[in-house]
């Protein structure tokens, strides 16, 4: 039997039988939806999580800090040691000073954290309103919401609005005591972005702008290595010198492990559909069988061979759930799409950010067709061997 004929033969079910072939190409759509929305939703909760908290560079960013600062301070010294590390690609450091920031009448306690530009970079920070500084002299800051509230600014009103920043300064005298002393800087400093932050009260200003401190110690290092491979062996030597590491690569790591346990458990619920429809796929294709064995027994009685059966039935099962995939697929589509713009309408009215909730990668929609083409070919097999089994006789006298 040409291919031509196997095809015609094969779909003819679509035209003889179109009630039941659409509610079988239905059913094998809902338990392919069902995977792809579960799987969908659990790639989406990963994919907004870590865009959240990630970017590329910071990925491949250490994070160095000191044990005990009076025995082993983070000095310029250590911060060109670390720099010659093997691999090393650029290190970026952070001080921390306490103090006080003030718009008009108002003033709020609060951390400065003094850096370079480069810190955002490295450290995957950017801000929910306005943007961060990217010079190293300009007098701009970049606060937390939490200290935005506190100065009641709201919105975009707070960018370039002017503050002066006060730092207390821990001087130490010649009887060896320890004395907080206030530095008031003249200059007044314009809020350039804020960073969502609802908890902690804090704000960045660029190292350049505070020269006159001579800032020699730093609360923190960045450490930028320029691959990914080499982040251990970065690791290693900065733990060797003493120094407590952590990088968001292992946070991240972590979360990937959580995520497909997730992915895992959601997929195992649309998969109790998948199999309830191809049950259903593999009753319909036996009654198809017999309905269709008296024509059997004819198309083998006019020359066509036990293969030929086989093939018109596999093929026949095969369209079934390959249609049955696209149109899981296209329930998904409808279904994510619709839940998304839902949740993110509901977010917006009530001053959130939007979000995309369901995530599906393209090589997984790639699978799922052959997947659901694989269930066709599983369910089928049974009936398509036992019709090309039948004899030929009998198959004639079967009414």
């Amino acid at each position: 039997m040409d291919l031509k004929n196997l095809i015609k033969l094969s779909l003819r079910t679509f035209t003889t039988r179109p009630a039941r072939t659409g509610l079988t190409i239905s059913a094998m759509g809902v338990g392919i939806a069902a995977i792809l929305i579960f799987v969908s939703l659990g790639y989406g909760l990963q994919k907004t999580m870590l865009e959240q908290i990630t970017t590329a560079e910071s990925l491949l960013t250490l994070d160095v800090t000191t044990p005990n600062p009076e025995i082993l301070p983070l000095t310029e010294e250590k911060l060109s040691e670390i720099s010659k590390i093997e691999n090393t690609e650029e290190v970026s450091p952070l001080a921390i000073l306490p103090g006080q920031i003030s718009l008009g009448p108002l003033t709020s306690d609060t951390t400065f954290n003094i850096c370079h530009p480069s810190y955002f970079r490295l450290g995957g920070i950017v801000t929910k309103i306005g943007k961060l500084f990217e010079k190293e002299d300009e007098k701009k800051v970049v606060i937390s919401s939490a200290l935005a509230e506190s100065l009641n600014l709201e919105g975009e009103k707070a960018i370039n609005s002017e503050v002066k920043v006060s730092l207390f300064l821990t001087k130490i005298t010649e009887t060896g005591e320890e004395r907080i002393e206030t530095l008031e800087v003249e200059t007044p400093y314009s809020i350039s972005g804020i960073i969502d932050d609802e908890i902690i009260s804090y704000a960045y200003i660029p190292t350049d702008t505070l020269k006159d401190l001579k800032i020699s110690e730093f609360s923190q290092i960045k450490v930028k290595v320029s691959q990914a491979k080499f982040i251990a062996g970065a690791n290693e030597k900065l733990a060797q010198m003493g120094f407590i590491v952590s990088s968001l690569s292992d946070t991240v790591d972590e979360a990937n492990k959580i995520f497909r346990a997730i992915q895992i458990i959601l997929g195992a619920f649309g998969v109790v559909a998948l199999i309830v429809a191809a049950i259903g796929m593999a009753n319909t294709m036996t009654v198809t069988l017999l309905e269709r064995t008296n024509e059997i027994g004819i198309m083998k009685a006019i020359g066509a061979s036990n293969r030929d059966i086989e093939r018109m039935f596999l093929f026949e099962s095969m369209a079934i759930a390959f249609l049955g995939g696209v149109g899981g697929i296209g329930i998904n589509f409808l279904i994510s799409h619709s839940l998304n713009a839902i949740v993110n309408m509901l977010a917006r009215g009530l001053g959130g950010q939007a979000v995309s909730l369901f995530y599906t990668p393209s090589w997984f929609i790639i699978f799922i067709i052959v997947f659901s083409t694989l269930i066709g070919i599983l369910s089928g097999i049974f009936p398509a061997r036992r019709a090309a089994r039948m004899n030929t006789l009998e198959a004639l006298r079967y009414k």
